[in-house]
């Protein structure tokens, strides 16, 4: 999980001196839109009713999440931002020690989409960017140092679209009965089934051919059969996806990120 700051800004309401001092005010972000920021970092602003206080999260992709609470105000959640600094260095330079090779995904980036290998291509216009790979086409109103983040968030979107009534179609085509078929963003694993019969996926599924990502939907259906890795499981998947062993190579030897 990303490393995570907060912060309680109720004594800030109670310092009048705090509250009436004058500062500049930074141009305030859309809500749920990249913000480009200092030394290179993009920051993801989003509004959540439910959070109570204001949230600063580094997220494995190299950007940072600035989460605002029911009744904050941007204006706020960004100052918040700046006196985080020197927070958000210490956690991009841990992120850089572990990740020494990662680097920002630009013009001519190439990373797997349904099973090939896509190239990124930045085309700038009077209008904004727009990023081109595969059949797929993103319209941005402003350029980024990095479009890692963008592109995940679209084949993340691509991937609840279409991997639960993959699901599904599976699931009655094997006669197995699922409650709910979920979407998230899983950091060791494909997938998880649960006892009620819940079908969890990872997004990055979407990045691997279509035959290795029918083999980990019924990976994880056939654990309505059998909730463990047995020899009678294994004999279940075999029956249902004859062709385990070789999906199970494409993922070994294929790197998903």
């Amino acid at each position: 999980m990303g490393a995570m700051f907060q912060l309680d800004l109720g004594f800030w309401k109670r310092d009048p001196a705090r509250v009436t001092t004058p500062r500049a005010q930074p141009t305030e972000p859309e809500p749920n839109e990249p913000l480009p920021w200092k030394h290179g970092i993009t920051v993801q602003v989003a509004r959540q009713p439910r959070a109570r206080r204001y949230l600063l999260r580094w997220q494995a992709d190299g950007t940072a999440r600035l989460v605002i609470p029911r009744r904050g105000s941007r204006a706020e959640a960004l100052r918040f931002l700046e006196r985080s600094e020197a927070w958000l260095l210490r956690q991009r330079a841990r992120w850089q020690a572990r990740s020494p090779a990662r680097l920002p995904w630009t013009d001519g980036t190439r990373f797997l989409f349904r099973g090939e290998v896509a190239l990124l291509r930045v085309e700038a216009g009077p209008a904004g960017v727009v990023l081109r790979f595969a059949d797929q086409a993103l319209r941005l109103a402003h350029a980024r140092p990095d479009y890692r983040a963008t592109v995940h968030d679209h084949l993340r979107r691509l991937a609840a679209r279409e991997l639960p009534p993959r699901t599904s179609q599976l699931a009655r085509e094997h006669e197995i009965e699922v409650n709910r078929v979920t979407v998230r963003a899983q950091k060791t694993r494909w997938g998880s089934c649960s006892a009620r019969g819940t079908i969890s996926l990872n997004w990055r599924i979407i990045q691997a051919p279509t035959w290795v990502r029918d083999y980990l939907i019924i990976h994880e259906l056939m654990h309505r059969r059998q909730m463990n890795h047995s020899a009678r499981y294994w004999k279940l998947v075999a029956e249902a996806f004859p062709d385990y062993r070789a999906a199970e190579q494409w993922l070994r030897k294929h790197r998903i990120e």
